[in-house]
């Protein structure tokens, strides 16, 4: 099997027994490392250990499954809590010793109550800052968001995002509508760079709406994987 086969990893019938075969590469411990990443955003949610049996439960049940190295025993997130995290997709790295799974969690996946386990930043000093794990969630459009929201929370005289709070939901909104005229603008001139520049601030202004109405990312994501699979723009009411 090429590693580019290994690449998708998904629950068959076939990979259900690929999986017990030597062509994983499990450690000393006859286990792997399990990267557990929300399909949605891609926000890396923990990571646990799989043996064979794991994780042929995850591929079957279509819940994650780990093995506990301090119980000794084959467990299911979420068997307790509640908290379950539901298989969307599995993934094999190019050296076959790491699993890859994109998951929808179901409530918090941390047992601390946090949406995900990380969430102490290593400081320029090596010092561990507890931050909330919203600092590592998704990418650059939460940390845009973000700072969006900071900065209604906590206005700067020289922040153009300020400005535009202060000149009122009216302002925002007419922003929104110039930018979305300067995509088709730039779409109908055809040349990438500007349009790449006038979707970017067009995303910009459409997260201040979401920070105007304290929205989140998530909850956009949400009603796109709702969406997802299914025909038609919307869905009825």
């Amino acid at each position: 099997m090429s590693q580019y086969e290994w690449m998708r990893f998904l629950g068959s019938r076939d990979m259900v027994n690929l999986a017990t075969t030597d062509q994983l590469q499990f450690d000393g411990q006859g286990l792997l490392p399990a990267v557990i990443q929300d399909w949605l955003d891609g926000t890396v949610l923990m990571l646990g250990y799989m043996n064979q049996e794991a994780l042929a439960k995850t591929v079957t049940t279509k819940r994650v499954h780990f093995w506990s190295r301090s119980r000794n025993k084959l467990w299911e997130k979420g068997e307790t809590s509640g908290h379950t995290l539901q298989v969307k997709e599995l993934f094999i790295d190019c050296d076959a010793d790491t699993i890859l799974v994109k998951a929808q969690p179901v409530g918090p996946t941390c047992h601390t109550g946090e949406r995900a386990c990380f969430f102490f930043r290593l400081d320029e000093q090596g010092q561990l800052v507890h931050g909330g794990s919203q600092d590592a969630q998704g990418g650059i459009l939460e940390s845009v968001l973000r700072t969006i929201q900071d900065r209604r929370s906590n206005p700067q005289a020289s922040s153009y995002t300020s400005k535009l709070f202060e000149g009122g939901h009216d302002k925002i909104l007419k922003k929104v509508a110039e930018e979305a005229g300067e995509v088709l603008l730039a779409s109908k001139g055809g040349k990438k760079e500007e349009i790449i520049y006038e979707v970017a601030d067009l995303f910009f202004h459409t997260l201040m709406v979401l920070g105007y109405h304290d929205l989140s990312l998530q909850d956009i994501y949400g009603e796109l994987g709702r969406r997802f699979g299914k025909s038609g723009l919307r869905m009825e009411k």
